[in-house]
């Protein structure tokens, strides 16, 4: 189907995806405080929206016609810097200051400080609120682009989440798109333990949604499930994406210590060391 990555671009976004990682955890290292795990979970779904799909103009962040983002998970945005920085929204020197006094890179994503930040996050299970509306405002100017969001599994434990869920069905919000990052753990264990979300799929679609469920770490099955929900005209659609928090570190992945910690200088050089030698290939 349209769409579909050749050879040559999977290998393309695979290195972009690892040194995405990179980059996520030389700032947390650095910074001295961040979440590795959930950020490393939603590299490949990052990679994918914003070298393959979404309208940008990284030197125009206010474009009219761009298409948006939402990072409802906050606490994740290292990855969402670490892509901001490759497209050029802002310098690469940047990443270096992440959550220091006075830097345009705090510890959750400020949309009046960093360029390329669609919305505010930080209080989870707000985000998908304010992709309902942006995604209304498009609606209401006749606009074209479209309103994606990120998701984490604990979060959609908050109500606001249901309620903006079944408010993006009642609208028809098909240019609407959410992914849900399911890596199956929070800060304090596993999501099933704590407050289980299942059945999701059967959850989302009683809601009024499209729904999809991928492996959330390959990226043609990621850019299959958008051009397929780009293919909805009445519905939101939600992929669910099955991920593994701390993906492409041994000894972070699915570990829910690694939630919101950072690694010391030689476990930083540990990662990247695999990380260079492609580990992250494949789940």
């Amino acid at each position: 189907m349209a769409g579909e990555l050749t050879a040559v671009e999977a290998g393309e976004l695979q290195q972009k995806a690892n040194q995405l990682r990179k980059d996520i955890l030389t700032m947390i290292a650095r910074a001295g405080s961040g979440h590795p795990g959930g950020s490393l979970s939603i590299v490949d779904i990052l990679a994918v929206l914003y070298y393959k799909v979404m309208r940008l103009r990284p030197q125009e962040p206010l474009w009219p016609e761009r298409d948006r983002f939402v990072l409802s998970k906050g606490h994740a945005c290292p990855a969402l810097y670490a892509v901001l920085a490759d497209k050029g929204f802002f310098p690469r020197e940047y990443l270096a200051r992440l959550r220091q006094l006075g830097s345009p890179l705090q510890g959750h994503p400020d949309m009046r400080k960093t360029p390329g930040v669609d919305f505010s996050t930080g209080s989870l299970g707000q985000g998908l609120s304010a992709a309902n509306g942006m995604a209304l405002a498009a609606r209401l100017q006749e606009a074209s682009w479209r309103v994606y969001v990120v998701l984490g599994d604990g979060e959609i434990q908050e109500g606001q989440v249901w309620e903006a869920a079944m408010s993006a069905a009642h609208y028809g919000l098909s240019n609407l798109i959410a992914f849900l990052d399911y890596n199956g753990l929070q800060i304090d264990g596993t999501v099933r333990e704590i407050m289980c979300p299942e059945p999701l799929a059967e959850k989302w679609r009683a809601f009024g949604w499209h729904v999809l469920e991928i492996d959330g770490h390959d990226h043609a099955a990621i850019l299959e499930a958008v051009r397929r929900s780009q293919l909805e005209n009445h519905r939101p659609s939600m992929i669910i994406a099955r991920t593994i928090k701390g993906k492409g570190v041994s000894f972070m992945e699915d570990q829910v210590s690694w939630h919101g910690k950072a690694p010391s200088e030689e476990l930083l050089q540990n990662a990247l060391r695999e990380l260079e030698g492609g580990r992250n290939n494949g789940r």
